[in-house]
């Protein structure tokens, strides 16, 4: 980085929300632009900054500032100018002559340290010495707080997210915990903690560094869809990690669990380890949908067949044995899983049941996980659906965290409750969902549990079927009006292990041969620029063409694909606004996605139906850049048409680009037209599950691009990273011991 040491000319613009600046500064007599984070600028400061010179496409030369510090002044001419600046509130040119002809090179210290003697100033009293040590304690606690962490390599970002979270009292928490850091603040990992507690003298065996790296050990491996791990993991992890001996993190693990930090377990002689919350999680699932199974729920005074004939006569269908099987389980059970592949009817079948219990004055309501989940829900029924979110009213807490208005003791008041996309539902959300469901309320719950699982933790779905504690339907027939796509067909061959059909003239699955990664790019590439969209000119190469990978990283990864297909697709141009941070450029027009959940951002309505305003961006939310804001440094994103947000750049490092993503991401989402490269990769990655998510996302047309190899590798490959959730034992041992 290059540095540069000047006094603070002009301010230009500056943000008071994020402390995004851009203004003048005078180095050698030369005036020179500097734009960044530096949230207690003010004109007359000596600052020095480190950063880098950038080319602004309308602005010309700027130092972009990385980090920042107040050099003060040390002679009396230079203290009176910095006072006279307006630096501070109460202190003008005519108060800061008369400070510095009194204390000379002392004023500073004298604010600083005994600002009472400001009293023996003629026209100073208390009231004026209240506002100037109001003033000065601010700015110098901010300044002070980007300084400290600035020294340890935390990002002026991400010193306005430690100071929006901890205020005045960041240091001092810091101090006390440095590994807080790792749990509230995001981007700020174990490293970055560890290397300020070492700087502190906090020793590398001590206690409170062991007991702290444990905890973020934990949330690390449950972070990657675990809601537990098991307890060798962990010491294998916290040798690499801490550095410490296996007596010190075994000693550590136990206190931990004895002050109630953490749970530790022990089942069929294995020993696992549980943050409270999911441990939690995983009792309040077990307790609920047991209960619910258990309960008594009021006889129907309907007939079923006829009601279901009806619904056939009125939409010129057949329903399969399983189907009907399914909808009368709905009707008739407490609560009931209906899973099975794309085609096999499970919208119809949503249809059929709501149509029935509204017919019979019962109230329904309909939830999905995601906000794309529910819109297509309410597009195939006609009935409004929602997030499980906003069914259960989500707010927010003091402490940001998410809380939900519908709980147990206010449960969701209806009749039934249809749950669509369920395979997404991670552990925290089915939960919250269980305890706002009244006893006599009947559940029903709609997903294809061959899915890749939730992005968040546990593997709910597939613990619920293979517990037994609750009905389950497995629809196999395919509808008639799906059987003729090859998508729906290949899907249940490469499910079945078998290989797909390929290239049959006319259809809608193609594969496309192709050697080595950068060709199979290059065909990428050519595939949404040109040949799709000629191919079906109501094909939006933006909208419509989505490309799914396996992988994050490398030629075919995400992060490649994603700056090659944004040179292609948006490329820069006069007049278009783009703003860059870190790794990504983004540009107006830019397609995006949320890849963390975000229970605090803000959102409006711009199109559609439902509440006018709301909060919270989910992990998996795509949208597209609407504007960039250069002079309150935002960026504004249209979500799933509908939804406006508008982001300071502290949570840009939320937003990826997503012309092309990770087929993990891009569950629940639906597409026109899926790409996918094919090719040899991990073995545990590269595997039939991920193919089979893959393919079942898209509507009119699945292409995939490379070699036939890696295509029968996946197919044959049924392994995949195993899961830690103890949710299908504890359902287990609880029906066990009440039969």
């Amino acid at each position: 980085m290059e540095e540069i040491h000047g006094i603070v000319d002009s301010i230009i613009f500056k943000n008071e929300e994020n402390g995004y600046v851009v203004a003048k500064i005078k180095e050698k007599g030369n005036l020179l632009t500097i734009t960044g984070c530096i949230p207690y600028i003010i004109e007359g400061q000596s600052l020095k900054l480190s950063g880098e010179w950038v080319i602004h496409p309308q602005f010309g030369e700027q130092f972009k500032v990385e980090l920042c510090e107040e050099t003060l002044p040390n002679t009396a001419i230079g203290i009176e100018r910095y006072l006279a600046s307006g630096v501070i509130s109460g202190i003008g040119p005519v108060t800061a002559k008369k400070i510095v002809e009194k204390f000379a090179e002392e004023s500073l210290d004298i604010l600083e340290n005994n600002i009472e003697r400001l009293k023996e100033i003629d026209g100073i009293g208390d009231k004026k010495i209240a506002i100037i040590h109001e003033s000065y304690s601010k700015q110098k606690e901010l300044q002070n707080i980007m300084m400290f962490f600035q020294n340890y390599g935390v990002t002026p970002n991400q010193c306005i997210k430690i100071y929006k979270r901890f205020k005045g009292e960041s240091i001092r928490i810091v101090k006390e915990n440095p590994y807080v850091l790792t749990e509230e603040i995001s981007g700020i990992g174990f490293k970055t903690a560890d290397k300020i507690a070492r700087s502190l003298g906090i020793e590398s065996t001590s206690t409170f560094r062991i007991q702290s790296g444990i905890k973020y050990i934990i949330n690390q491996f449950c972070g990657l869809g675990n809601t537990c791990m098991p307890v060798p993991k962990l010491i294998k992890e916290g040798l690499n990690i801490l550095g410490v001996s296996e007596d010190n993190i075994k000693e550590n693990l136990l206190a931990s669990a004895y002050e109630g930090k953490i749970k530790v377990e022990e089942i069929e002689d294995k020993q696992y380890v549980f943050t409270i919350p999911y441990y939690y999680c995983e009792l309040g699932i077990t307790k609920k949908i047991i209960t619910l199974s258990l309960c008594n729920y009021n006889k129907l005074d309907m007939d079923i067949d006829k009601e279901i004939e009806e619904f056939q006569e009125k939409n010129n269908i057949e329903f399969a044995p399983s189907q009907k099987e399914a909808i009368k389980g709905a009707l008739c059970n407490g609560v009931e899983i209906i899973t099975g592949g794309p085609g096999t009817g499970k919208t119809t079948i949503i249809n059929c049941i709501t149509q029935i219990f509204e017919k019979h004055g019962f109230r329904v309501l309909m939830g999905a996980p995601t906000g794309r989940a529910a819109k297509r829900m309410s597009e195939a029924t006609g009935k409004e659906a929602k997030t499980i979110h906003r069914l259960l009213e989500m707010g927010i807490g003091d402490e940001e965290e998410m809380l939900f208005s519908k709980t147990e003791e206010t449960p969701l008041e209806c009749d039934v409750i249809i749950v669509d996309e369920a395979s997404m539902i991670d552990i925290v959300l089915m939960n919250n969902l269980l305890k706002a469901t009244s006893l006599g309320t009947r559940l029903i719950i709609v997903g294809d549990v061959d899915q890749l699982p939730s992005v968040g933790p546990g593997n709910v779905l597939r613990d619920l079927i293979e517990s037994k504690c609750v009905k389950v339907i497995r629809l196999k027939d395919i509808f008639r009006q799906s059987s003729q796509s090859m998508i729906t067909v290949n899907a249940h061959k490469i499910n079945n292990g078998e290989m797909p059909i390929l290239n049959e003239k006319g259809k809608d699955f193609y594969f496309i041969n192709c050697q080595g990664n950068n060709k199979i790019l290059d065909t990428l590439i050519g595939l949404i620029d040109k040949r799709l969209p000629n191919y079906n000119k109501h094909w939006d190469k933006l909208k419509h063409i989505q490309i799914l990978t396996p992988m994050r990283r490398g030629v075919l990864g995400v992060g490649n694909l994603n700056k090659k297909l944004q040179e292609v697709l948006n490329p820069p141009s006069k007049g278009k606004k783009e703003k860059e941070f870190r790794d990504n450029t983004f540009r107006v027009g830019d397609k995006v996605m949320q890849t963390k959940n975000n229970y605090s951002l803000k959102w409006n309505r711009t199109a559609g139906l439902g509440e006018q305003e709301g909060v919270g961006i989910f992990n998996g939310d795509m949208g597209y850049i609407e504007d960039i804001d250069e002079e309150n440094n935002t960026v504004s994103i249209i979500f799933e048409e509908e939804r406006r947000v508008v982001y300071e750049s502290i949570y840009l490092d939320e937003i990826d680009l997503a012309y092309a993503i990770t087929i993990h991401k891009s569950q629940g989402s639906e597409f026109p037209v899926v790409i996918i490269p094919v090719f040899m990769g991990p073995p545990l990655l590269m595997n039939r599950n991920l193919l089979y998510t893959g393919i079942t996302r898209a509507k009119k047309l699945v292409v995939l691009v490379g070699s036939i190899k890696a295509v029968k590798f996946m197919i044959d490959n049924n392994k995949s990273f195993e899961r830690y959730s103890l949710l299908k034992w504890r359902i287990e041992d609880v029906l066990n011991n009440v039969n």
